[in-house]
């Protein structure tokens, strides 16, 4: 079985001047103004650094939950956050590194079981399996 998402960007003008939106199928995103000044300098709207650490906390938390409901464990609650790192190598930008980091509300599962059990979601969560960067991950079980 094969699932198809579909998210889309408009583009017009130079890099430093140009503009464009973001939107997606579900239409969770419409519209959503991005450019150098949203990538760059801290002006409103989104980028894809963002949008990736979006994805990348969702797909983590999800498959987090997903194996821990298999070991027979149900979360309270999982918070996690990715944080994207771009930087320049050679002449444009990479995305070298996703920290992610999550705190994890789930009372009655020995630490050791945890630690395997959450390691396991950050090597196989499919969003995790996608990214050529290096990706941490510091957890508090709570």
């Amino acid at each position: 079985m094969t699932i198809h998402k579909k998210g889309q960007a408009h583009w017009e003008g130079d890099i430093k001047q140009g503009k464009g939106t973001i939107s997606t199928e579900s239409g969770a995103l419409k519209e959503q103004p991005y450019g150098f000044n949203t990538r760059f300098e801290g002006k409103p709207g989104t980028n894809p650094e963002e949008l990736i650490g979006a994805a990348h906390s969702a797909c983590f938390s999800m498959a987090l939950s997903l194996m821990l409901g298999n070991a027979g464990f149900t979360p309270e609650s999982i918070d996690t956050v990715a944080d994207v790192s771009l930087d320049k190598s050679g002449d444009g930008f990479k995305i070298t590194k996703i920290a992610l980091q999550s705190q994890v509300k789930l009372p009655g599962i020995d630490s050791s079981k945890f630690d395997e059990i959450i390691n396991q979601a950050k090597a196989g969560c499919p969003v995790s399996q996608v990214l050529n960067a290096e990706i941490t991950l510091e957890y508090k079980l709570n």
